[in-house]
């Protein structure tokens, strides 16, 4: 069965190229070109993929992004942001985006994302379902619940996307030890993910800000020049 894939993009060559090209490739593509439209269609009908321009009239990507997230849809993102626009990059994954294409771009480079991405998604399912026993990873008042995609904080659920989950997760099985970049991207995103250390950066970032409520939290320290590494609370010392 081919992958359904949704771009919602204004600009009639790009959209056109994007369609032509997603369907010569064996994807069924929907193109929309309005944002509440596109966003309307992503929350009614089921997609393997949205391709969604930053740019948008009705509604941006950022808000559509915004509003698929708080409704629970997981179906994984792909921007498409101007070039030398890192701030929408940065805006873009903190709003929930999987991954960014920078316009101008090439075929072979939309192929290549699309491909990648789709596979990320694919092995994420996969893991999810190989274990039904309940486990869990406390770590200070942190609890973290693997199979379920879940953090607790005194209590309290901390909302997570998937990739700060995956991110948290590898390091507070690393306590103390310095994780580099390259390994967090070749670990959580994969060895074929062709964006750059930005990414790392920005789900990291977006960690520490949601953590920073619990009075016992983990810490992740930044290594200057080399990636992160994971501080527990000096009177624990451990996690289980």
């Amino acid at each position: 069965m081919s992958h359904k894939v949704l771009v919602i993009e204004d600009e009639p060559t790009l959209a056109r190229l994007l369609s032509y090209n997603l369907t010569q490739e064996g994807y069924e593509t929907t193109v929309i070109d309005h944002g509440g439209e596109g966003l309307q269609a992503a929350l009614q009908r089921s997609f393997d993929l949205i391709i969604l321009d930053i740019m948008l009239p009705g509604m941006n990507g950022f808000e559509i992004l915004t509003r698929l997230r708080q409704h629970g849809i997981r179906t994984p993102i792909i921007i498409l942001t101007a070039r030398n626009a890192e701030e929408e990059v940065v805006q873009g994954l903190k709003h929930g985006a999987d991954d960014y294409i920078t316009k101008p771009f090439g075929v072979a480079e939309l192929l290549a994302r699309v491909s990648a991405v789709l596979r990320r998604t694919q092995q994420d399912e996969g893991k999810a379902t190989v274990e039904t026993n309940e486990k869990v990873i406390t770590a200070g008042d942190l609890s973290i619940y693997p199979e379920k995609y879940e953090v607790v904080l005194n209590g309290e659920t901390v909302p997570l996307r998937p990739k700060e989950f995956e991110v948290l997760l590898y390091l507070v099985q690393r306590p103390g030890m310095v994780i580099t970049r390259d390994d967090l991207m070749n670990i959580v995103w994969g060895f074929d993910y062709i964006g750059g250390q930005r990414t790392v950066d920005v789900h990291v970032s977006s960690l520490r800000k949601k953590l920073e409520l619990g009075q016992q939290s983990v810490q992740i320290e930044s290594i200057r020049g080399v990636g992160y590494k994971l501080v527990l609370p000096k009177k624990l010392g451990t996690f289980k």
